[in-house]
């Protein structure tokens, strides 16, 4: 087996390129996308706006319980049929959602994009990045996962528009995104991606400067634990609490715009800018999905430390100097960073503490918590504002799920199986 040239073409670059198509149209599409077609659609049909994002919560469900078999099915399995299966189920299932007539149907077709979407969302940038890559590994995980971001930014106004060309316009928006899901990945998870270096007869990108090392330390790459192992460790309990209350502290991002707006009657250049305060957070969750893969580089620790320490800053900004809106969306920027450690941070901490010889499954079963929460995140935090304690409460409640997160992390760290 060969490595690159210095300098040169390596392979792992195709594999980052189809990550990154997968990062920003399946998910992206069905996940980013998915809350421009909320109201339209419930108003189309005439029923409360929970009767219709209950699809939602179904898809959220199906990720969770397909994720064990997606993992075991990617870990054994070509990673071309596995995750083009998962390809042709978002796009159909979004297809599907075009010829909707009734709310039981679009539940089924949200059923059919959760099982795609459990592989895609949670598994194939880091298994495809930890198999083809010893260097650089956090970088490429967050550049790809930046892309579910930026596909948002990209697809939000075309849907929206493509919604408001008619009465039906929802329909022609989901038919477009499930064109858009089959005919822009498939070519790249047919024909571009492949499961291991080996595959090409090439060695991973950086091999060749981890083996002149490999005397004094070998390569992350070959060492780790089995699933069976990790899951009797206290540390995989620590990562599953952490991948749940990351997740359940990113869902008041879906509040932001909301948090603004009550701003109405006595800040209402602050009510009149909540779609910028959202958009802020999602600049937030982009730019900083690459800066913590570049911080994870160096120390997975710092990353825990940045991620967290921009969400108390942003919180605190928000909560207690909401004007002017300059200090608001400075918050609403530095949450985002925080939000981007659910889908960055949650596996490079997998990876270091177990390492790699059988990370896809033992993610695969960490995720499991996320997408469950993911399923009650937004009622829960929806309760929460409902209360007494309304915004407030919500952000202190961000505040303790960024205190737990920071203790289960450094927890899970300390336990690092070798």
């Amino acid at each position: 087996m060969t490595a690159e040239r210095k300098g040169g073409f390596h392979y792992a670059y195709a594999i980052v390129a189809s990550c990154i198509a997968i990062t920003c149209l399946p998910c992206a599409l069905v996940l980013s996308c998915a809350g421009i077609f909320f109201t339209p659609v419930a108003e189309f049909f005439g029923v409360p706006r929970a009767s219709f994002t209950l699809y939602f919560s179904i898809l959220n469900i199906m990720m969770m319980l397909t994720l064990p078999m997606a993992g075991n099915h990617l870990s054994k399995l070509d990673s071309r049929k596995v995750l083009s299966g998962a390809t042709i189920l978002a796009g159909l299932g979004l297809i599907g959602m075009s010829r909707g007539n009734s709310m039981p149907w679009f539940y089924v077709c949200g059923a059919i994009m959760g099982v795609g979407m459990a592989p895609l969302i949670y598994l194939s940038v880091p298994t495809l990045i930890n198999a083809w890559c010893v260097k650089r590994v956090g970088f490429f995980v967050g550049l790809c996962m930046a892309f579910t971001g930026i596909g948002g930014v990209i697809f939000n106004p075309i849907g929206t528009a493509l919604i408001q060309s008619g009465p039906e316009g929802w329909r022609t928006a989901y038919l477009v995104f499930g064109i858009i899901v089959l005919v822009g990945t498939l070519p790249f998870t047919l024909f571009v991606v492949r499961s291991k270096p080996e595959d090409k007869g090439l060695l991973p990108y950086g091999a060749g400067e981890e083996q002149e090392q490999a005397a004094a330390s070998p390569t992350e790459a070959a060492t780790g634990v089995p699933a069976s192992v990790a899951m009797k460790t206290p540390a995989f309990y620590a990562l599953a609490i952490f991948c749940g209350i990351i997740t359940l502290n990113q869902t008041i991002y879906q509040f932001l715009a909301s948090y603004a707006t009550s701003f109405a009657d006595t800040l209402p250049a602050i009510a009149a800018a909540s779609g910028v305060v959202a958009s802020a957070a999602m600049a937030g969750q982009a730019i900083g999905k690459v800066v913590l893969g570049i911080i994870n580089d160096k120390s997975v620790k710092l990353g825990i430390f940045f991620g967290l320490g921009c969400g108390a800053l942003g919180v605190v900004l928000m909560w207690l100097m909401p004007s002017p809106l300059a200090i608001l969306l400075v918050g609403a920027f530095l949450f985002g960073v925080v939000y981007a450690m659910t889908t960055v941070q949650t596996p490079l901490l997998v990876r270091s503490v177990f390492g790699s010889a059988d990370y896809t499954n033992i993610y695969s079963r960490i995720s499991m918590v996320g997408s469950l929460m993911s399923a009650v995140a937004a009622v829960f935090w929806s309760f929460v504002i409902d209360s007494p304690g309304g915004f407030p409460l919500m952000f202190i409640g961000g505040l303790v799920c960024m205190g737990i997160c920071l203790a289960t992390s450094l927890f899970a760290l300390g336990q690092k199986v070798e």
